[in-house]
């Protein structure tokens, strides 16, 4: 017993050293649907981006959603020239996305799910701080009113991005 708990904890331990020696970031996306983004980097060409996001008063309800995406720092090793202080990048990549909507007016919600894409530049100044222009769009299936369809919703992913990193 003594054993497999010194085993659980020196795990734990790894694990959370690990982590925080990995670089990430946190902010928020501001577009057709805001939303807290963080980006965990893994070396320095792929990263995890995990997004929740909050659909304002449509009409009737609001709703939450988010998406994961696992992403490609300036692929096909192409970076983007830059001589002076900070650093621009762009990354493109794809997972998955979901949301549902809830209704004020006691009927019944919306709900979406399907695959994600995001493409993106970024910049990342010389201090702990970078921007983002993005787009996420989502490909998938939705009911509304006990019908399903296509969701059109989830092309209009285009937002700006405002992050604070850790540990570059």
């Amino acid at each position: 017993m003594k054993k497999k708990l010194l085993l659980a904890a020196l795990l734990v331990m790894s694990s959370a050293a690990i982590v925080s020696a990995q670089p990430r970031a946190v902010g928020v996306n501001l577009g057709y649907y805001p939303s807290i983004s963080y980006e965990h980097a893994f070396g320095e060409s792929n990263m995890l981006d995990v997004a929740a996001n909050v659909m304002l008063p449509l009409g009737t309800g609001f709703g939450v959603g988010g998406h994961v995406t696992y992403d490609w720092i300036d692929p096909f090793n192409a970076p983007i020239p830059w001589d002076y202080e900070g650093a621009w990048h762009w990354y493109m990549g794809v997972g998955g996305a979901g949301g549902f909507v809830f209704k004020t007016n006691n009927t019944n919600g919306w709900w979406y799910a399907g695959v994600a894409g995001h493409a993106g530049i970024e910049y990342d100044f010389w201090f702990p701080f970078q921007l983002s222009l993005d787009w996420r769009p989502n490909f998938g299936v939705n009911n509304y009113g006990g019908k399903y369809g296509f969701n059109h919703y989830g092309l209009y992913g285009i937002s700006l991005g405002v992050r604070y990193f850790f540990n570059r």
